[in-house]
């Protein structure tokens, strides 16, 4: 987890939180490798901007995990970072992720 006085950290989530947000369910995947296996569990994203999305997912992650980002209503996939992990919840996890490269169009929608 963050430091509290971590200026990076601190610089990087104002930066995400300047981007343009829309409130947009969309149905996402997400992938990560454990042992080497692919591991894959489903949520649903809550906010999504250019750079990244709150989402609901069953299963929790460590803060700077790299996962594999699927949105599967257009079947857009990209590299991720989880950067926040809020509350777990009767539908699963709280998580802050944040694209990595040039995603382009990753949501389909006008942002």
């Amino acid at each position: 987890m963050p430091l509290v006085n971590d200026v990076g950290f601190e610089t990087r989530m104002k930066q995400l939180r300047a981007a343009a947000r829309l409130n947009s369910r969309v149905v996402i995947a997400l992938e990560w490798t454990e042992d080497g296996r692919t591991l894959r569990a489903e949520g649903y994203t809550v906010d999504v901007s250019p750079k990244g999305c709150l989402a609901i997912a069953a299963q929790g992650f460590a803060v700077g995990q790299r996962l594999r980002l699927i949105n599967l209503i257009n079947k857009n996939a990209g590299e991720a970072v989880l950067i926040w992990r809020g509350h777990e919840g009767r539908a699963g996890w709280e998580l802050g992720l944040e694209l990595q490269g040039r995603v382009g169009d990753f949501w389909g929608l006008d942002l």
